[in-house]
């Protein structure tokens, strides 16, 4: 497999990276497998990117706005910005893709892989620049726990200094205490910040409530199968009460606001910072 995926690459412009902060190295806990190594023939949007051989590369961990279309009124904000940042990134480095997930391929044929560039004499996570900048979302599924760590502390950087998408107002974290309005995000990736009231299970789910109407109200949702992997991390469900916490994924509707958590990654104690 890395024999068959090893090529060279080539970008169209030089990275300069935007604010005065350090750049981040390459996170240790985002590394697996090596599975090619070479340059870039060209960069398809903030996420996504082509190897010389024709395999298209999909950066695992992150969540990037698309790249706006054709006549398309209302384009969520930065997705140019991700792309041109990312192509910009990988410009004049070589390129090392390290295995993410069990599944190197996607079902669209894509490598999902962390990808490390190397220059100036040092490894940069390219993960981590993306979001360190403000490209980039950490999305609500990581490898490991100790990778997502080291991807949400970069994303805490730009968010705390406003830097690219957190400057706009798109991407605000949502209030829990307001159902109605995240009712208006539904089918959006959002971050959602709130006081846990209680936590309550029910056959096979857990259930994290925001508020006492389980109809109208934020709910997380957590399979009792995958309780353990987040008492692993430290999140016990039943914990969580009385803490103020933040939540990444989709908002769905099912009578009130719900965001599934299937991975430990999507629940931050927010009160910690």
């Amino acid at each position: 497999m890395a024999a068959a995926l090893a090529a060279g690459l080539v970008a169209t412009c030089g990275w300069r990276g935007a604010g005065a902060q350090e750049q981040p190295r390459a996170a240790s806990g985002c590394s697996g497998e090596t599975l090619a190594a070479g340059t870039v023939s060209r960069v398809l949007d903030g996420r996504t990117f082509v190897l010389e051989d024709g395999r298209e590369v999909r950066l695992a961990g992150i969540e990037v706005p698309p790249l706006p279309q054709p006549l398309e009124k209302s384009p969520a904000p930065g997705g140019a910005a991700a792309h041109d940042a990312l192509a910009a990134l990988l410009d004049g480095a070589q390129i090392t893709l390290k295995q993410a997930e069990p599944q190197k391929i996607d079902r669209y044929g894509r490598v999902i892989a962390y990808a490390i560039a190397m220059r100036d004499g040092a490894d940069h996570a390219v993960q981590s620049e993306l979001l360190a900048h403000g490209h980039a979302r950490v999305a609500a599924r990581v490898g490991s726990r100790g990778c997502a760590m080291e991807l949400l502390r970069s994303e805490a950087l730009a968010r705390k200094a406003k830097l690219g998408l957190w400057g706009s107002s798109y991407y605000d974290l949502l209030n829990a205490d307001n159902p109605a309005g995240m009712l208006a995000e539904q089918g959006r990736f959002v971050l959602v910040e709130g006081k846990v009231l209680s936590v309550r299970e029910s056959g096979a789910t857990i259930y994290v409530n925001f508020g006492r109407r389980w109809i109208e109200d934020f709910t997380v949702t957590i399979l009792k199968r995958n309780e353990r992997n987040f008492t692993a991390a430290g999140l016990e469900p039943k914990t969580l009460a009385g803490r103020h916490i933040r939540v990444r994924g989709w908002i769905e509707e099912r009578g009130g606001p719900l965001i599934e958590a299937a991975r430990p990654e999507q629940i931050e104690f927010a009160d910690r910072e």
